[in-house]
Formats: structure tokens, sequence, C-alpha cells
């Protein structure tokens, strides 16, 4: 495939600097990718790609292979053993590797950064300060001061919420340069003018039922929107409008500026968001599916509505009667009104449902019925046709709409969901297609198999194609609709299940014409790119929509944000100020020193024995812990990491204080499941301080309960009852809530200061089948744990009775003031005494008394 003008000036510019490249979507970031993948896939570089997908790496791999690039990227999975993944290491080339797997090997020195040549980001709109990929740049600008970065992106407006994000973004990939390549770039648009794409836009109208219910839904989201933030402040009210309701990214916009709130909104406030969330659903139906499903969309919203009262009042506002009314009239006409008997009861009607199409599919069928005519007329040997709509569904119905009819697809839609028992209408055509169908079927099976995709265009291509070897295989996702004379494919835009595959399908049938059943910008712009990179390949693009409708309005608004997005980052560009030392290339780079004192460091005794210099702080990482952010973030205060595989809590701060941290959902999971129980079980025996980190989302509430107060009632269901209950069973059970993992680091660092540094070898022997310590080979648990339940025994004074009493038999003899002298404490020695003199009745079915000096199971020492 021909490469682009702009695409060789963007390669040089990224190829001799390093830096962050952010197109537009659609010009081609996955292309400009690949041609690094092909330049670096050399034995001698070691180049490493970071935050891509599965799907990706299998698109760019199967794209080098058809190029004949040797050798291929290789994928490293957590599959790879070490040793595997250290001789792949020397061998070199282009390496697809997992962010969790890259950090361990960067802090164990299992990879060789002096060698590593650089490492390609993809996607790094997603690079925050705390998560993998920041820390894997951190640690490999701190070991190699020489290797390059370089950073993909095609979501410009993820770089433009929050105060100079991408400045901050800049940061965090440890680069200088920033290249903005928009679509509205002289250089991008001097290319794609000079081989246009004949476009045919064609607007389809709106019934005037359509129209009516359009109209209504706006009111009734206009109003939710007005009651939203007059019941709230915690709303952008530049942000949260009717215009931006219509997009997207509306739903992540509200939950984005609410989620920290949540747990202090009202009842009314949630429902609200709801409410706007449905209504949204819903107007999204209006332009995309059938009259008919559209109607039960509406009504089983209205039922549910009704009969649960969860509404904030939109339901019984006029614009919501006109909805209903009018996506009735789209089902059964507006002269199909009910009629009543002398009674006034229903009397049913032999009025047939009107049922009505939607205006998209005379538009598709009238463009299909063009090209066929056209095809017929030229005489055209390869004619292919390409359909673009939204998802499965609408694909779907686009292909039974060309190979039977609107009214069949209709016919079967209504009697699925709204005809009742014995009034199913009858579809006329329906028997005549069937026995076509079974003839059809039965000369398939005397002339041979019926054909795939990829051989219907093997048997279509000419035979002396040469550029047949460089064309991507079909997506996976065409069969949607292949639809044969000329050869049809229906395919959608999203919800696919493979990376680029309309892309893939689009260069692998080279269709002659396009059709845009539904708008997207990015597939626009493939589509331009395409007929770029083929200029000798005619293409013509028929684009439908609605006119005056909200699916117009979206497409502009994604145009007009996208636009703006781009002049927002060339304004902050122009004003950047770029520290020397960003890249992180320089030694004595602020960013990335370190503490590197000896442990033996000195002590001043005349300070109250201060070290004069601290030894090099360090925490103990169990290795499934990298999935979190809170490790990044502890190396990030200047505190080393040591990943090894521990089976007793999850971070190790001192010998003596062990942290098993637990976010809000896992927490609740290890609760229910009563994993939980046993980590605190663990911890207590082996650690002297054991903690429990509960630790909160960022952006979501500092909070495990709603807007309601606490009760004294005790309930299994609780999550507060549950964690006083945990707290009362281990009482030297600490609890750290942390408000996010930023604060996590911050006190782990004060919990760590003046204390000694853990030894991973002894985490790593603790486990919970057999102890490692002296206490624990002189009694078993079981002991222990029996002994604490008894009342006057804690933690503090359970040691002291077994160093000093051989059993419980023992216990039982002696007299108060010896359990007093023994415990130190005369309140606690009265319990002790009086549980183990006291008779306790088992059941009121044996009605026999037991007595503890009765008991046969002793505490025994171990011989």
């Amino acid at each position: 495939m021909k490469t682009l003008e702009y695409e060789n000036q963007i390669f040089l510019d990224s190829f001799h600097e390093d830096g962050l490249l952010i197109t537009a979507k659609g010009l081609g970031v996955d292309r400009i990718l690949q041609n690094f993948l092909k330049v670096y896939s050399d034995p001698a570089n070691l180049v490493l790609v970071i935050n891509t997908a599965s799907s990706e790496e299998e698109y760019f791999i199967e794209n080098l292979e058809r190029e004949g690039v040797k050798p291929l990227p290789r994928v490293i999975t957590n599959e790879v053993s070490v040793s595997e993944r250290q001789k792949v290491y020397l061998e070199g080339g282009v390496l697809f590797i997992t962010s969790r797997i890259l950090v361990v090997d960067f802090l164990t020195d299992r990879i060789p950064s002096e060698h590593v040549s650089g490492i390609l980001v993809y996607r790094a709109h997603k690079v925050i300060e705390s998560c993998q990929e920041a820390f894997i740049l951190r640690l490999y600008r701190q070991k190699n001061k020489t290797g390059f970065i370089k950073a993909f992106s095609d979501s410009p407006h993820a770089f433009t919420s929050g105060f100079a994000h991408v400045e901050h973004t800049m940061k965090n990939l440890f680069v200088r340069n920033l290249y903005l390549w928009p679509r509205f770039h002289a250089s991008v648009v001097a290319t794609l003018e000079k081989n246009q794409i004949d476009v045919i836009e064609i607007q389809v109208k709106l019934t005037s039922t359509m129209l009516a219910c359009q109209t209504a839904l706006l009111d009734l989201i206009n109003a939710c929107i007005k009651e939203l933030k007059r019941c709230t402040t915690a709303i952008d009210a530049d942000e949260v409008t009717v215009e931006n309701a219509i997009g997207k990214s509306f739903d992540k916009i509200i939950r984005f500026q609410l989620d920290p709130v949540w747990h202090q909104l009202g009842s009314k406030t949630k429902q609200l968001v709801t409410d706007i969330k449905t209504l949204r659903l819903i107007l999204r139906h209006l332009t995309q599916y059938d009259c008919v499903t559209f109607h039960s969309m509406v009504n089983s919203v209205r039922t549910n509505e009704k009969t649960f009262g969860q509404n904030t009042g939109w339901l019984f506002l006029d614009s919501a009667d006109s909805l209903f009314v009018h996506s009735r009239e789209r089902i059964y006409g507006p002269q199909n009104k009910k009629i009543y008997d002398e009674e006034g009861n229903d009397k049913k009607t032999e009025v047939e449902p009107s049922l009505e199409p939607c205006p998209k599919w005379d538009g598709l069928l009238d463009i299909v019925k063009e090209i066929r005519d056209q095809v017929k007329d030229a005489d055209l040997d390869q004619c292919h046709i390409l359909i673009a709509a939204e998802d499965d569904r609408t694909c779907n119905q686009i292909r039974e709409v060309l190979c039977e009819g609107h009214k069949s697809l209709l016919i079967r839609l209504y009697n699925k969901s709204l005809a009742m028992k014995g009034q199913y209408l009858q579809d006329a055509k329906k028997k005549e297609r069937e026995e076509k169908k079974t003839k059809r079927k039965a000369e398939t099976k005397t002339s041979g198999p019926e054909l795939t995709l990829t051989q219907m265009l093997d048997e279509d291509k000419p035979k002396d194609n040469s550029d047949d070897s460089n064309r991507p295989c079909s997506s996976k996702d065409a069969y949607y609709g292949i639809i044969d004379e000329p050869l049809t494919i229906i395919h959608p835009l999203h919800g696919t299940t493979e990376c680029n595959g309309l892309s893939k399908t689009l260069h692998e049938v080279q269709p002659r014409y396009v059709i845009l059943y539904d708008a997207d910008m990015q597939f626009v712009r493939e589509l331009e790119v395409y007929k770029a990179s083929t200029p000798g390949k005619p293409l013509r693009v028929y684009f439908l929509m609605y006119t005056g409708s909200v699916e117009e309005q979206r497409y502009l608004t994604t145009l007009r944000k996208e636009k703006e997005a781009f002049e927002h980052l060339i304004s902050e560009k122009s004003a950047m100020v770029i520290p020397e030392e960003r890249d992180g290339k320089m030694e004595d780079d602020p960013n990335l020193a370190r503490d590197t004192t000896p442990a033996n460091a000195t002590v001043n005794t005349r300070k109250g024995g201060l070290h004069l210099t601290q030894s090099q702080q360090k925490v103990i990482v169990d290795m499934r812990e990298f999935r979190s952010e809170l490790p990044s973030l502890i190396h990030r205060r200047g505190i080393d990491i040591e990943p090894v595989t521990i089976e007793v809590g999850d971070y190790i701060l001192t010998p003596d204080i062990c942290v098993e941290r637990k976010s809000v959902s896992d927490l609740i999971g290890s609760l229910n499941n009563g994993r939980l129980y046993n980590q605190c079980v663990s911890m207590c025996r082996y650690y002297k301080r054991p903690v429990l980190l509960i630790e909160f989302d960022t952006n979501k509430s500092f909070a495990l309960q709603g807007k309601y107060p606490i009760t004294s009632d005790i309930s299994i269901q609780d999550v507060s009852s549950r964690l006083t209950l945990l707290t009362l069973h281990f009482p030297k059970l600490r609890i750290l809530w942390c408000q996010s993992p930023y604060e996590t680091a911050k006190i782990f660092e004060e919990l760590k200061e003046g204390r000694q540094q853990p030894d991973a070898e002894a985490a790593m022997k603790i486990n919970s089948a057999e102890a490692d310590s002296e206490w624990t080979e002189r009694y078993s648990h079981n002991s222990q744990d029996f002994l604490l339940r008894m009342p006057g025994v804690n933690i503090k004074n359970y040691r002291k009775i077994m160093n000093k009493v051989e059993n419980i038999a023992e216990l039982c003899i002696m007299s108060e003031d010896q359990i007093s002298e023994l415990l130190d404490n005369k309140s606690s020695a009265k319990l002790l005494y009086d549980f183990i003199h006291t008779d306790h009745k088992q059941s009121e079915h044996s009605g026999k008394a037991i007595k503890a000096k009765d008991l046969k199971k002793t505490l025994k020492r171990k011989r």
C-alpha cells in the first residue's frame, strides 16, 4: 500500500526526535506505528512496545508478515517463563510486552536496560502519573539515558480535560516534543485533495411522527437536565447541556463529575441521572432502529416507570404523552384508534397495523438499485459494495431488508414483540421465499458448497493482480452480511470483535461503492486515506443522513469538538515551557534522583540515636500487586520496590508491619467469601503489626455507605458490621482508610520512618501452612486461637499464660490471686477465673452441665 506524503513527514519528524504524536482520528496513527515497527524489526535493536491490546498486536504482526518483514515482532505474556524472557531479550528485535511483566523485569534487572534501543507507547492519552506505563518509563530512564521514547495517540480530546493535561502527559512520557497533526493541517489537506472521493450525500427526511418523537425526547432531556442542575451544584453547567447529551460520551461526563460526591447525593438526583440515560437510549433507538423496536422500548420504559414509581416527574409531562402517542402512531397509524362497545369495553379492531418503515431503508434500496443498474450498463467485471452501519443489530436488519424487503422484517418483529395471541400478521410472500430458498439450497448441494467471502473474492479478482499479497485478510465481523450480485458486504462500525476490522475488510474487498448508512467521522477519514493510498482504484461513497435530526447534530458536534481540541492544543504548545531535563537524559535529573545511602549508616548518640544518614527505604511487594497503581506511586516517592511472591500480605513495610490491600470491591468480595478472615489469621500469626488497608478510588466517593446515619443494629449483610466483627476478633489488626493510592504511598513512607527494612527471603518463607518463628515452633496455632477466645485473655497476655502454664488443667486449678499475679491485671484475672469455675449449659435438649475443668482437650507444648 502506498505511503502518503504527510505520513512520511510525520515519520521523519518522530524518528529523529523523541516526542508525543497526536493525530486526528482516522488519519492512520496505526500506519505510522507500523512503519516504526518495520524499521526497528532487526536483531541489532531491542525495542519494547507497551500499552497495546492483544487484538492490536495480532493486527500489526499480521500486516508486517504480509509485507515480508523479518524477524517479526514477538509477544511476551505471563505464559513465557523467566528464563525464556531473558533469552528473548538478548536476541533483540521488537517485543510486545505486558506492562506488569515489564515492570517486574526492570525492577529485578532481568532485562538488559542499557541495551534497550527504545520504547514505543501506543494510546499515549491513557498514560497518567500512577499507571504502569509511566512506572516503566521512569525505570527505563533511570537506567538508560540514551534510548528513545516515542508516544502515539489519535485522541486529541483526551488531552484537553484538566489543567495543562498535555504537559503532564509529556512529563509522564519523558518527552520534550509535541507533534500535532489535525485534519486541517496543510500537508494533510494537500495530500487528500489530490485523490478526492466521489461523494454523493443523500439527505433523508424524518417522518412527521419521528420528528414529533424527537422533539418530545429533546424536551424531556432538557427538563431532566434543568432539574439536575437545580438539585446539585456538583456538575459543570457548561458541559451538561442538551447538545452534549446527544453525544456518546455524555454518560461519562456526568459520572466523572458526580462520582466523587455520589454518596452525598439524594435519591432524586441519582434517579435523574438514570432518567437522562434512559431517554438518551430511547433517542438513539429512534433514528437507529425500526418503529417496532422503538415502540417496544418506549412501552417497556413506560410500564416499568409506572409499576415501580421510579421517575422524577418527566413521565407526567405533556412531552411524554406526545412521545407515547406518536410512537404508537408509527405502528398503527393515525386512523387506527380504539373502538369501544356499548358497555365501554375495548372492541378488537380488524384493521391491520400500518408499520411505518424507516426512511433510510427506501434510500438504501434506491442506492443499491442505482448501483446495480450502473454495473449492468457498464458491464463491470469486478464491483463490490461495502455497507457500513452502526452495530450488528442494524447490519442484520439491513441484510433482511435487502434480501426480503422491509415489510417482511416489520411483520416478523411485530409478531414477535407486539402481537397478541391470535392476532399475528401474515406475510403473503413468506411461503414463496421459503420455496425459493429450498430450491436454491438443493441447487447449491448439486453444484458444490457455499463460498465464503474470501473464496468469492478469489473468484472475482483478476488473475494478474500483483498487489494481492499485500492485502490484509477480511474481518471476521463481515459475517453480518454477504449478498451476491453484486458482492455486497455489510459491516458494523462499532462493537466489532477485531482491531481495525472494518479497515481490514475495506482493503481486502477494495469496494467500488461504499454506503455509509450511519455517519462516523473516523471511518470517513479512513476512506479518504484509503483513496489516497490507492489512487488507481475508483471509489464512490453514498452518505445517508437524516436531515435536521440528532444524528446529524451528533456528527457535526463531533467534528466541532475535535477541531476545538486541536486549537486548544496548538495554543498550549505555543505557550508551553519545556524544562531541559524533561526527557530524563541528564545524569543529575532531580525527577529521577534516588537516595542510595548504604544501610550501615552511622548513628549520632547526641541526638537521641538519630541516623546521620538514613538507609535507602525498601518495600517488599507481592507480584500480583503490580496490577494496581500503588507500587508505581511508592517508587515515585523514592522508595525501592522489591517484587517477590509472598503468601501472607501484599506489602511488607518493616519486619513487623504487614499490609493487606483491599479496594472497596475486593473488600466486599473478601468479606462475603471469608477470604479476608483467613488472611487476617495469617497476618496476626506471623507479624506483630498486621494492617488492613482499605483503598478508595481517586475519582470515587470516599465512603462505604450512602447519605444516612449509622445505626446500632448489627447486620451480617452490612459491610460496616462485618468490619466491626473483624476488628473484635483480631484486636491487634489495624485498619488504614486511604482516599487514594497517593495518600497510601504517603502513609507508607511515614510508617517506615526510623524503622528497619524488611527482608525478602524471610517474607517468602512465611506461608499459611507452616511458621518460621521461634514462637510458632513451640506452640500450635489451634492452641493459641483456643486460648485467645477465653474471657480475660487477650493479645497482650496470652503469651505469659502459655509460657508459665503447662496446660488447661493446670490453669483450672489456679486460684484467682495466682491468675491475677500471672496476668498482672485483677479485672482480667476475675473474668478468666469466673469463666473457668462457672457451669455452662451446652443446649436445652441435652440438659448436661459442662465444667471447664472437665475439658479433655489441653493446650500442650510441642516436644
